[in-house]
């Protein structure tokens, strides 16, 4: 069985072991080169027009709106005396366009639906905005393409800020004196890890692993050939898009993604997130049951459970034993256990390992992390990365293997609760 388990890994390019970090890598930062110059690439380098200082004050009041994977979140933050974020009147409702395909009337009236009750509580409103969008000049944001499946067609290309304005103006609100500033969920992430004052860190980076995935960074102006930054000493985030990076992989992964929404894109984000990880190792056992590898009996109990998702795959490797976990039923031999806790586990590794590429890649292009003392902080963030089993820990042994001993670059890797909400509200008072 054991053989058997690793010859299929290996053949169908699952096991770890078949990732080539360098070529990833030097990948990874040839794309994000590319996309700095504006030339062709997978990788979106979006810049955001925002700095790492911040400019709160204390008794600032901004409304938070938080477009996230399945989620949409509305809230107020106020800064205290401290300059300590605090959050009040929160409500948490769908995503438009999970479900069911919304014309853009639908997706910016469930917007302003979220926002009415808060309309009269500040001039400053800060829009963390989960997907791909172009950020202009007056932090306004314009969606490029939407990932996580969210069907918003008529979304893409219109201004977020201004349209909400627009249906908030239609429903007789004053917004003459209002404004919107859209930031992407992972610079959000950063912008709040550098309100947080870790102040001994040489850069900082936003990672997002949920149900998607993003990396965001501070890249100096005068390597963004794309836009002519007037400050070209100055640093300035830019919104990676990392999950559209174009990887190539196994040939399940390539009938994995066939059978996704926008089968040509995104595919590092397939190969690693959420969204993903569950219904890809359902497509992984049955092809491990048609080749043998689990046998027909198991087979056949599992061709009647639904598809897979990251928490039932990841709950088995957490509980192996727990009868109660949908996959830990299916079990009756222990060839079948075995096979299926290795197969599972080196799916996470993968993921683990490619993981810890992208944040090599990030840390590189931030030329900081040379000194033990003065790292770079990861403010990492998303459940699939702290709650899917061993995913946290591989991707902790693939940084210090691949980044600090390859690299000789140091990172700490935090987790600051509610980023996206508190850096959309940073934001929002740097509009």
């Amino acid at each position: 069985m054991k053989n058997s388990v690793e010859d299929f890994l290996k053949r169908h390019k699952i096991d770890a072991s078949c990732i080539d970090d360098d070529a990833i890598l030097n990948q990874f930062l040839t794309e994000m080169d590319n996309g700095l110059a504006g030339k062709e690439s997978s990788l979106q380098m979006i810049p955001t027009f925002c700095g790492l200082d911040s400019s709160i004050k204390a008794g600032d009041k901004v409304i938070v709106l938080d477009a996230g994977g399945t989620n949409f979140r509305t809230c107020l933050v106020t800064f205290n005396d401290n300059l300590e974020p605090e959050i009040s009147d929160f409500k948490k409702v769908g995503m438009p366009g999970v479900k069911e395909t919304v014309s853009a009337k639908e997706f910016f009236s469930t917007l302003a639906d979220n926002v009415e009750r808060l309309i009269d509580k500040s001039d400053k409103i800060g829009f963390c905005f989960s997907y791909a969008a172009k950020i202009t000049e007056d932090h306004d944001g314009i969606p490029i393409m939407f990932s996580k499946e969210i069907k918003a067609p008529e979304v893409i290309g219109k201004r977020l800020g201004a349209s909400l304005l627009e249906e908030l103006a239609s429903r007789g609100h004053d917004v003459s004196k209002k404004s919107v500033s859209v930031v992407n969920d992972t610079v959000a992430t950063l912008l709040a890890t550098k309100a947080k004052c870790f102040d001994k860190a040489s850069s900082y980076i936003g990672f997002i692993l949920g149900t998607g995935t993003n990396t965001a960074y501070a890249e100096n102006n005068c390597n963004i050939k794309k836009i002519d930054a007037a400050d070209k000493n100055a640093k300035q985030i830019i919104n990676v898009e990392s999950g559209n990076m174009k990887i190539r992989l196994g040939d399940i992964d390539e009938m994995f993604t066939k059978s996704t929404k926008d089968p040509d894109l995104y595919l590092f984000e397939k190969a690693i997130s959420g969204a993903y990880l569950g219904p890809f190792s359902h497509k992984v056992i049955e092809v491990a049951i048609k080749e043998g590898v689990l046998s027909a009996s198991f087979g056949e109990k599992f061709a009647k459970i639904p598809t897979l998702s990251t928490t039932y795959m990841s709950n088995y490797l957490e509980m192996c034993h727990n009868k109660d976990y949908v996959l830990v039923s299916l079990i009756d031999n222990e060839e079948d256990a075995s096979a299926l806790y290795k197969i599972l586990d080196m799916i996470i590794e993968r993921a683990a390992k490619l993981t810890a590429i992208n944040l090599t890649a990030a840390v590189l292009k931030s030329g900081e992390g040379l000194l033990p003392r003065y790292p770079v902080i990861i403010n990492a963030d998303g459940t699939t990365f702290y709650k899917t089993e061993r995913l946290e820990f591989y991707t902790r042994m693939y940084l210090n293997e691949i980044l600090e001993k390859k690299h000789k670059r140091y990172v700490k890797i935090v987790n600051v609760p509610d980023s996206p909400v508190y850096g959309a509200a940073i934001a929002g008072c740097m509009a």
